[in-house]
């Protein structure tokens, strides 16, 4: 397959909880909801694909707390509504998409071909990082969707390198897709206050400089200098679990540099998407 046909790589936000379906079973936010402007933006992504994949893999940062990198093997994925709180109806929703365990352990042996050994898991049921934009995305479960695990270690280097060793799959028809938020301050996130907002703009700002460096090695070298940046901290607190998927992404972008495709904003808190290629 020639490079002009070779997959993209993404980054996308999931946004907060099951917030697609806060106002009832039909799915449907008011007009002046918080995350409308994301809910357009996600159903956009097939069309702007252009073609359905044969497989998604997902690299979700709900997935975290393992022993090592883990791939899902599951068949047929089961719900796992990991948030809390919320109302009964959405803990009833369903994303029948198939997984696909050839796949799955296809995956696992390309990085194991780059030195990197993982886990199976064929229980594992679909977080919300995964399920909730992917009913937006492929509303009709149509696609096969493989979900990945962050390595333990949670850093930008480990993770580059695994999105390097994932980067010939798009080459397979196989959509690689980091899941996440680059702003997940939940101390911060119901709250205004200009000072912090334009600190996690800045933010914003340095990571959308960073994915488009050309060069993936100066690429990865600025990726691993995050936290260094004085106003990561504003944008990543307690943890970055959920900046960690852009990484992986980022390695599997090869020698596409990345590009802003969409930027959401919470209570004056920006949140972006990016596509590699």
């Amino acid at each position: 397959m020639s490079q002009q046909t070779r997959l993209p790589v993404l980054f996308i936000p999931h946004g907060g909880g099951p917030w697609p379906f806060m106002q009832g079973p039909e799915g449907n936010l008011p007009d002046d909801d918080p995350w409308k402007e994301l809910e357009i933006f996600l159903k956009s992504i097939d069309a702007m694909i252009g073609r359905r994949p044969k497989a998604v893999l997902v690299i979700s940062a709900h997935w975290e707390k393992v022993d090592k990198l883990t791939v899902s093997t599951a068949s047929n994925p089961p719900m796992l509504f990991d948030y809390y709180g919320f109302p009964p109806h959405t803990y009833k929703l369903d994303y029948p998409a198939p997984g696909s365990p050839f796949i799955a352990e296809h995956v696992r042996d390309v990085l194991r071909a780059a030195g990197i050994e993982t886990a199976a898991d064929a229980e594992r049921g679909f977080d919300h990082g995964v399920f909730i934009p992917f009913m937006m995305i492929y509303p009709h479960a149509d696609v096969p969707v493989i979900m990945m695990s962050l390595d333990p270690d949670l850093t930008a280097e480990t993770h580059f390198r695994v999105g390097q060793a994932l980067e010939g799959l798009r080459d397979e028809d196989i959509l690689i897709v980091g899941s996440g938020l680059s702003y997940h301050n939940m101390r911060m996130f119901g709250r205004r206050d200009v000072e912090h907002e334009q600190a996690a703009t800045r933010f914003d700002d340095w990571l959308t400089e960073a994915v488009a460096i050309e060069n993936p090695v100066a690429r990865a070298e600025r990726l691993a200098e995050w936290k260094d940046n004085p106003d990561a901290r504003a944008a990543h607190v307690p943890d970055h679990d959920h900046l960690v998927p852009v990484f992986a992404a980022a390695g599997a972008a090869g020698p596409d540099a990345g590009e802003r495709i969409f930027r959401g904003s919470f209570l004056g808190k920006p949140y972006s998407a990016y596509r590699f290629g």
